[in-house]
């Protein structure tokens, strides 16, 4: 989350084509391919591209600056929750999109699209209201209105630092942050005063807040045992989203198991019985249930000549026809 006292907007190019090439290399080797965090890649991407199809539709930089005060003055949610999707150049966007693009596929896929999706919508609302407390706490009690009170941020690194707090909090082993060699559960810490000190115009607030967020997520997780309502909701949102792709998936399969008269020529049984299908004992081509002849040789369905594949032989035929009898129905029927 990057800051500025009056709110401009700073330049900066040239380094999309490294996020693009970056993200498909790394979505090419997966098996799986994680949803979530494409989803939130391109959002964040056309945020800050603003193609023309879409522009219309997209408030400008100017209306969603995080500001703790016009927030609480105008009681304004669209600065709280949409101000993490901007950011305020390209090395900006990249920086937080390279970190987005690791952390998300190591989470998504060891908790699961729906869980993370819950997850992330969760640490986007808590990091952001833990970094207005914050504002509003150090108003209150130390007076600190121009450094924080008043300052303009945006981005989405405050919820990236809340996401390395859930990835690192069962981590035993070393990090190297910034070539400083750090116990892992701890990285976070360590990397908001590095990059304070690396980048001042960084948001310390906002990473803070991301971080405490972070570990206020996990200790509400610890101590809740049965499935949080976030994941709940987003997981009943997905199956109404999805329900006409399941339905229209459903009647595919459905006409594919219908018998459509066509059998398939074959000595074994293993693996292919169904009901209303018989197989002539005389060619072993399965027929469907409803022909009372055998559309390969002809033969008549009779008590001697076929059976069910569900139940097995219903008689053993004594009359089986002579190869020459065979070939020769075989021809008549086909030519």
């Amino acid at each position: 989350m990057a800051n500025f006292g009056e709110g401009r907007r700073s330049g900066g190019g040239g380094m999309l084509p490294l996020l693009a090439l970056s993200a498909v290399a790394e979505y090419y080797r997966l098996p799986w391919k994680p949803p979530v965090t494409a989803s939130l890649l391109a959002a964040n991407t056309l945020v800050y591209l603003r193609p023309a199809l879409i522009d219309p539709f997209i408030p400008h930089i100017s209306e969603v600056w995080f500001n703790p005060h016009l927030i609480f003055k105008h009681k304004d949610l669209k600065r709280l929750f949409l101000s993490a999707f901007y950011h305020v150049n390209e090395p900006h966007l990249v920086y937080n999109m390279m970190s987005l693009l690791w952390k998300g596929i190591k989470l998504e896929t060891s908790m699961g699209s729906t869980e993370f999706a819950s997850m992330v919508f969760a640490l986007i609302g808590m990091s952001q209201g833990v970094t207005l407390l914050l504002a509003k706490s150090l108003l209150f009690f130390c007076d600190y209105e121009r450094a924080y009170y008043n300052e303009y941020a945006v981005g989405f690194s405050g919820v990236l630092f809340a996401l390395k707090v859930v990835l690192n909090s069962q981590a035993e082993d070393y990090s190297s942050v910034y070539g400083i060699l750090v116990p892992t559960k701890y990285a976070a810490w360590a990397e908001l005063v590095l990059v304070q000190m690396f980048v001042p115009n960084a948001s310390f607030l906002g990473h803070l807040g991301g971080i405490l967020a972070g570990i206020l997520y996990m200790k509400l997780k610890g101590s809740y045992s049965g499935s949080d309502p976030v994941t709940m909701a987003v997981r009943g949102v997905t199956r109404l989203v999805t329900w006409p792709l399941r339905f229209l998936n459903g009647m595919v399969r459905s006409r594919r198991r219908r018998i459509t008269g066509r059998g398939r020529v074959g000595r074994g049984q293993t693996g292919i019985a169904g009901p209303g299908i018989w197989r002539c004992h005389s060619c072993t081509y399965d027929n469907s249930g409803w022909l009372s002849a055998c559309e390969m040789c002809g033969s008549g369905r009779d008590r001697g000549n076929g059976w069910s594949l569900s139940q097995g032989p219903a008689l053993s035929s004594s009359n089986d026809l002579p190869l020459d009898e065979l070939r020769r129905r075989r021809v008549e029927r086909f030519s």
